[in-house]
């Protein structure tokens, strides 16, 4: 008899679960992809960039198809890829909790399977959103199951295009910098992957120590006692702002500039199959009138994130309210606004991110030569949008694609697979709804240009193929039939 120590727990049966489901579908299948050296170098066929959910989708959808030389790269310390655990500050998900996310179509891989196999079915039924700390052990559970393979603390500071067709990336960790070679680069980079955060140009007249953005990592402990006010009325701006008051500050003022904080989330409304599938091949003007008009719209703060903050009677929501100019003055600033002056202590800028190659150096060798909607689509006078005029115009692998006249080849083995891939493909590279239908598309494209990259040696290995189905002894001539009568 097992011992209590001996028993399986709920989710080492779901993990078995799994291994099951993999094996009838045939998961992973074979490696067969070409191995290619250089100068005696072993190339990766798929460097990632990125761990977080991207990353783990896109290198589990890789290795199903049988492309195994994979290596993911994560500036982060081992289980806190991407922002859960770190910059993010929402108590729960936005996303419904049923949603499939990076499953890939496996059941077994899905959070409420993880999430049932340890406190059950009951408590599911119970479960209002997913907590965010949940659903990045979730991640964690999924890298491990998964087997993806990710090298924690090395950061790519530089992208170089061989004209033999492959990519040179120096990776650097702590113990130095070294080149690794591979075919095809993903950038799974997450919302800001182009760039950065976006702060207005007054924020730089203001000292570096008195403000923060809504992404960074800092700590909210330090406001204790301290007047702050946010910038923006969205759920970043609702996050930091509830975070700030939770973490003692005397008082949040929230600077809206809108005269009312949107309310319905008109992203949502068109979320469908018919989308994720049929988006990318929809015609320029339409792709371009249905992300401008989300931008316009914008999209509402949680109900329960704003909820969070208008529970302190220390929070004060200020629509209407744009900045017209900030003074410093003994550690203080002074936000001048149509509504009055606010004095407050200290500044975060919930104000989103923006596409900006200058501030990733490491791509510095193609960015110039990216092509991007600029020169793809002229919008009508109306619908002008810097943040789709920004965006890389993308073919149907995900990949960047030149401009006319570059003068570099192989820009086309690198793969956006993160939030500026929305003007062409939509929102399948980054928000937890249609992760996986993105990942399975980027996937496939792969999988589609490394077999016809190779198509000389895939050739060879047909001919070469000797396998015999039939063993010689299965049958045997039958005798020519009776001639007729007279015949010669």
């Amino acid at each position: 008899m097992n011992t209590i120590s001996e028993e399986k727990t709920g989710l080492d049966k779901l993990e078995e679960r799994l291994k099951e489901d993999l094996s009838r579908l045939e998961l992973p299948a074979k490696q067969w992809v070409h191995a290619r050296t250089v100068k005696g170098t072993n190339l990766l066929d798929v460097a990632i960039i990125g761990g977080g959910m991207a990353g783990l989708t896109v290198a589990t959808a890789l290795k199903h198809l049988g492309i195994n030389n994979i290596q993911v790269f994560d500036r982060s310390p081992d289980g806190f890829e991407g922002p859960w655990a770190t910059t993010a500050r929402m108590e729960t998900l936005r996303s419904p909790k049923q949603l499939t996310g990076p499953a890939l179509g496996l059941p077994s891989l899905t959070f409420r399977a993880w999430f049932e196999a340890q406190f059950g079915a009951r408590e599911w039924e119970l479960l209002d959103k997913i907590p965010r700390l949940q659903w990045m052990d979730y991640l964690r559970w999924y890298r491990k199951v998964m087997d993806v393979s990710i090298l924690n603390e090395h950061s790519i500071t530089r992208v170089e295009l061989n004209p033999d067709n492959y990519l040179e990336l120096t990776v650097r960790n702590a113990g130095g910098e070294q080149q690794v070679l591979a075919r095809r680069l993903i950038l799974a980079t997450g919302r800001d992957g182009l760039g950065g955060p976006s702060v207005p140009e007054f924020a730089n007249a203001i000292p570096r120590h008195l403000w923060a953005h809504s992404s960074d990592a800092y700590d909210y402990d330090t406001l204790k006692g301290k007047r702050v006010a946010v910038i923006g009325g969205g759920a970043s701006a609702m996050d930091s702002a509830a975070t700030a008051l939770e973490s003692g500050a005397a008082s949040v003022d929230l600077l809206i500039r809108r005269l009312d904080i949107p309310r319905i989330n008109k992203g949502k409304g068109s979320g469908n199959p018919g989308i994720t599938h049929g988006y990318a091949s929809l015609p320029d003007q339409w792709k371009w009138r249905i992300r401008h008009y989300i931008n316009v719209q914008q999209v509402p703060p949680p109900r329960g994130s704003t909820l969070r903050v208008s529970r302190h009677e220390n929070a004060r929501f200020n629509v209407g309210c744009p900045i017209d100019k900030v003074e410093v003055a003994n550690e203080q600033l002074l936000i001048h606004t149509p509504k009055g002056i606010f004095n407050v202590d200290f500044l975060i800028f919930a104000t989103g991110f923006k596409i900006d190659w200058h501030l990733r150096p490491e791509y510095a060798s193609f960015a110039p030569y990216v092509r991007t909607w600029r020169g793809r689509y002229a919008p009508p006078l109306g619908q002008e949008d810097a943040e789709l005029t920004a965006c890389p115009d993308l073919g149907p692998r995900f990949e960047f694609q030149p401009k006319n006249g570059t003068p570099l080849t192989g820009i086309e083995n690198i793969h956006c697979f993160c939030y500026p891939a929305v003007a062409s493909h939509g929102t399948v590279s980054g928000d937890i709804p249609a992760i996986s239908e993105g990942a399975q598309v980027l996937a496939k494209g792969i999988a589609g240009s490394l077999y016809n990259e190779d198509i000389a040696f895939h050739y060879e290995q047909l001919e070469a193929y000797e396998e015999p189905e039939l063993e010689g002894d299965e049958w045997e001539p039958a005798p020519p039939p009776p001639q007729p009568m007279g015949a010669e």
